[in-house]
C-alpha cells in the first residue's frame, strides 16, 4: 500500500497538495460559488469540502497510488451525490491516474485502467440522464440527439483520463527499462568480480604449488646431499630461498589485487618461460624443451598468460607425481594456433591411478585458461606417460 519514498519527495507532494488545495479553494469560492452554480448552501458546502479528498489524493498518490485512487473515487461520489457540475479540483483525478500508471503495482496498474473506464461512462450517465429524462418526456425526437451527444461525451471523457494514464504507462516502461538496465550492469559487475577472483585464485594456486615442489624438491635434495657435498646443500638452500623470494613476491602481489581489483598487476609471459625451466631443472628434473616453430611474433598476452600458466602446472605435476626420466616439452607457434604438449614418465602406481589426477584444483585450472581463450586441453596418462595436450588459438577469445 506505501511505496518507499524519500524525505524530500514526500516533503515535495505535501507542499504540491497544499498549495493545489489552496488555489482550488480560491477558483471554487470566486468561480463557482461566487456565481451561484449550487443551488443551496448544502451544496455550496460540499464543493468547498471536495477540496479535503482531492487535495489529499493529490498528497498520496506517489506515496500510495491505491489510496489516492480511492480517495479520488470517494471525491467524485460526493459530488455527483451534491448534483454538482464539474468542478476545477477534478483535475487531482488526472493526477492520481497517472500516478496509478506509472507507480503502482500490477494491480492498482489495471485499476487505474479501469478507474478511466468506467469514470469515462459514469460521467457521460451523470451529464446525460436529467436531460435525456426531460427529453423522453417532452419530445421523443430528441432521444437520438442525445444518445449521439452520449457517444461524443463518454468518448471525450474516455480520451481524456486514458490520456493521463496512458502517459503514466509510457513513463513506467522507462522506469522498468532503467532499472532493468541498473539491474543488468550490477550483474556485469558481479560477474566482473567473480571473474576476477576465479583467475587470481587460479594464479595462487599455480604460484604455491609450483613454488612449494620447488622447495620441497631442494630441501629434500639438500638433506641427503648435506653429509656428502655441502657445497650441493649451499646450492640447494639458495634456490630455496630465491624460489621463496618470487613466490612471496607473487603471492603480495596476488593480495594486493585482491583489495584494489582496478589493477591486474603485471602477469608472466612466454619470455618468464626460461626462468620456470630454470627452476625446474634446479630440482634435478630431466627436462627437455622444443619449440618449433618459434613465435612468428608477439602473440596475444591472454595466449602467453595461458601458455605461461599450463606448462607451470604441468611441469609442477610432473615433479609431484612423476616417476623421473625426462620431461618433454613441445612448443608449436603455428599461424593461427600454438601447440603445447608436456610428457612425464608414470610411475606403476600412477598409471593405474593417473585418470583421478584429472579432478585436480589445477588440473581443472589449466581447463579454465584454455577455454577462456578459446582452446582445447586434454589431460591424462597415455602409454605409461601422463600427458598434457593444449591447443590455444592465436587470433584471441571464440
Amino acid at each position: 500500500m506505501l511505496r518507499p519514498l524519500r524525505r524530500y519527495q514526500l516533503y515535495v507532494d505535501v507542499a504540491v497538495a497544499v498549495a493545489f488545495a489552496a488555489i482550488m479553494l480560491l477558483v471554487t469560492w470566486v468561480a463557482v460559488i461566487g456565481t451561484g452554480i449550487p443551488d443551496d448552501p448544502l451544496s455550496s458546502l460540499v464543493a468547498m469540502l471536495l477540496v479535503v479528498p482531492f487535495g489529499a489524493a493529490v498528497a498520496l498518490r506517489r506515496l500510495s497510488p491505491p489510496i489516492a485512487l480511492a480517495l479520488a473515487w470517494v471525491g467524485a461520489v460526493l459530488q455527483m451525490l451534491a448534483q454538482l457540475p464539474p468542478l476545477p479540483v477534478d483535475i487531482a483525478i488526472f493526477a492520481v491516474l497517472y500516478t496509478c500508471a506509472a507507480y503502482g503495482t500490477n494491480r492498482v496498474f489495471w485499476l487505474g485502467f479501469a478507474s478511466s473506464i468506467g469514470g469515462a461512462l459514469a460521467i457521460t450517465v451523470y451529464l446525460l440522464i436529467p436531460s435525456a429524462r426531460y427529453s423522453i418526456a417532452v419530445s421523443g425526437g430528441e432521444l437520438m440527439y442525445f444518445l449521439v451527444l452520449g457517444t461524443m461525451l463518454f468518448v471525450a471523457a474516455v480520451f481524456g483520463l486514458l490520456l493521463a494514464w496512458t502517459v503514466g504507462a509510457l513513463v513506467r516502461v522507462g522506469l522498468r527499462a532503467r532499472d532493468n538496465a541498473e539491474a543488468q550492469r550490477k550483474a556485469e559487475e558481479r560477474a566482473t568480480a567473480e571473474f576476477e577472483r576465479n583467475r587470481i585464485a587460479r594464479d595462487m594456486h599455480d604460484v604455491v604449488a609450483h613454488s612449494l615442489a620447488v622447495v620441497i624438491a631442494q630441501a629434500d635434495g639438500a638433506r641427503y646431499a648435506a653429509a656428502a657435498d655441502p657445497t650441493a646443500a649451499a646450492e640447494s638452500l639458495k634456490t630455496i630461498s630465491s624460489t621463496a623470494r618470487s613466490a612471496l613476491a607473487d603471492v603480495r602481489m596476488l593480495l594486493t589485487q585482491l583489495r584494489h581489483s582496478e589493477g591486474e598487476g603485471p602477469q608472466p609471459t612466454v619470455a618468464d618461460l626460461e626462468v620456470l625451466y630454470a627452476q625446474v631443472r634446479a630440482v634435478g628434473l630431466d627436462l627437455r624443451v622444443d619449440v618449433d616453430p618459434a613465435p612468428p611474433g608477439e602473440p596475444p598476452a591472454a595466449v602467453q598468460i595461458a601458455v605461461y600458466r599450463i606448462l607451470q602446472e604441468a611441469l609442477t605435476n610432473a615433479m609431484r607425481h612423476g616417476a623421473g626420466g625426462t620431461v618433454d616439452v613441445s612448443l608449436s607457434w603455428l599461424p593461427d594456433r600454438v601447440e603445447v604438449r608436456v610428457s612425464n614418465p608414470l610411475s606403476p602406481v600412477n598409471e593405474s591411478t593417473g585418470p583421478v589426477r584429472t579432478g585436480g584444483h589445477g588440473l581443472i585450472g589449466m581447463r579454465e585458461r584454455a577455454q577462456l581463450i578459446g582452446g582445447s586441453i586434454e589431460v591424462g596418462p597415455t602409454g605409461g606417460a601422463f600427458v598434457v595436450a593444449a591447443s590455444l588459438p592465436i587470433g584471441g577469445p571464440a
